[in-house]
C-alpha cells in the first residue's frame, strides 16, 4: 500500500500543476516547475551557503552550477548532483531541498548542475556538460576547498541516469568516490513489469515516456545501444565506485533501477539497494508531508558520509 502520508503531498502537487494546460510545451512546463518548486521549498538550513555559482565550459556550451557549501569551511568532500525532470525541466533551484540538506547533514559541499535541457538541447548535450563539470570539479578542487579524493556523483530520476552514465565514462580517468542513484532509469525498456504495474502511478506515468525519450534522444535507436544513454547496456560495469540505488515501490522506473543494481553486483561493485517500500517516484519532494521521505534522504546522506569518512 502506498504510504498514506504521501496523499496530502499529491493533493498539493496536483493543485499546483492544475493551472498548466494539458499538453503544454516543455518551455512552459519548465517555467511552471520553477514556480511550483519555489512555492513548495522548505527552509534552507542555516549552516549552508547557497550563494556561489560558476559557469563551466563544455563541448556542448557553458553550464551553470550552484554550490551548496557547509559554512564550517576547510577542505570538504563533494557530491556533484544532477536534478531530475525527464531531461527537459528542473534546475538546481527545483531540487534545492535535497542538495541543501545533504550539505548540511554531512558538513560537505554539493555542486548542483543546471545541465542543458531537451528538446532544445538533445543528447549528448547534458551528458557532455555533466562530464565537464566532473572534470572541472576534480581539476579545481583545491581552489574550491574540496578533497579530490572525496568527490562523489549522484542524482535523481533523469539526473540519476546522467550520473550513472558519466561515472561509466570517467571510470579510470578520475577517482570517483561513490555514486548515489535515486530512482534512476538505467535503460529505456518500457516492457518491464514495473512499467506495466505502475503505468498510471502518481507523478510519473508510462504513457508519456516514448515522447519524452525521443525529445532527449531523437535518434531513438541509440536508446538501446549507447551506454551514455542507457548505462545498463555497457559491456562491463566492473571498476565502478560503491553505489547506493534508491528505488520506489510504486514507480514505473523501479525495475530499471533494480536491473542496474544487479548488473553492478554481478560486476563486483559494492551496492546498497533500498526498495522504497510504499513510496512513489519523486518521493523526496514530499519531505514536508511524509516522514519516510525525510528518513530516506537521511539514510542516503549517512551512506554518503560513510564513504566520505572512509578516505578522510
Amino acid at each position: 500500500m502506498m504510504n498514506p502520508e504521501l496523499t496530502p503531498f499529491l493533493d498539493r502537487w496536483a493543485a499546483e500543476w492544475a493551472p498548466l494546460a494539458l499538453g503544454a510545451p516543455p518551455s512552459l512546463r519548465r517555467a511552471h516547475f520553477e514556480v511550483v518548486a519555489k512555492k513548495m521549498r522548505l527552509p534552507t538550513p542555516d549552516d549552508v551557503d547557497t550563494t556561489a555559482e560558476h559557469w563551466i565550459d563544455s563541448p556542448s556550451g557553458p553550464v551553470r552550477v550552484r554550490v551548496f557549501r557547509h559554512i564550517s569551511g576547510g577542505v570538504q568532500p563533494c557530491l556533484v548532483y544532477m536534478h531530475g525532470g525527464a531531461w527537459m525541466q528542473g534546475s538546481p533551484e527545483t531540487h534545492w531541498d535535497i542538495t541543501a540538506r545533504i550539505a548540511s547533514w554531512n558538513r560537505q559541499t554539493v555542486i548542483s548542475v543546471d545541465y542543458a535541457k531537451s528538446p532544445e538541447h538533445p543528447f549528448p548535450a547534458a551528458f557532455n556538460q555533466v562530464a565537464a563539470v566532473m572534470r572541472w570539479t576534480y581539476a579545481n578542487a583545491a581552489g574550491l576547498g574540496l578533497d579530490p579524493a572525496r568527490i562523489a556523483i549522484g542524482g535523481d530520476s533523469a539526473g540519476g541516469n546522467l550520473a550513472a552514465a558519466v561515472a561509466l565514462e570517467l571510470r579510470g580517468e578520475m577517482p570517483i568516490l561513490a555514486q548515489l542513484l535515486i530512482y534512476p532509469p538505467s535503460d529505456f525498456d518500457l516492457t518491464r513489469p514495473s512499467m506495466i504495474e505502475n503505468a498510471e502511478a502518481p507523478i510519473l506515468q508510462t504513457k508519456g515516456m516514448p515522447v519524452v525519450n525521443a525529445m532527449y534522444c531523437p535518434e531513438t535507436r541509440l536508446l538501446t545501444s549507447d551506454p551514455r544513454l542507457a548505462p545498463l547496456v555497457a559491456d562491463s560495469h566492473a571498476g565502478l565506485p560503491p553505489t547506493l540505488i534508491a528505488l520506489a515501490e510504486y514507480d514505473p522506473l523501479r525495475d530499471s533501477g533494480l536491473a542496474y543494481a544487479k548488473a553492478l553486483q554481478a560486476a563486483g561493485v559494492p551496492v546498497v539497494l533500498d526498495h522504497g517500500t510504499g513510496l512513489i517516484h519523486g518521493y523526496l519532494r514530499a519531505m514536508e508531508y511524509c516522514a519516510d521521505s525525510v528518513a530516506k534522504l537521511r539514510m542516503m546522506a549517512a551512506w554518503l558520509n560513510d564513504q566520505n569518512a572512509g578516505t578522510a
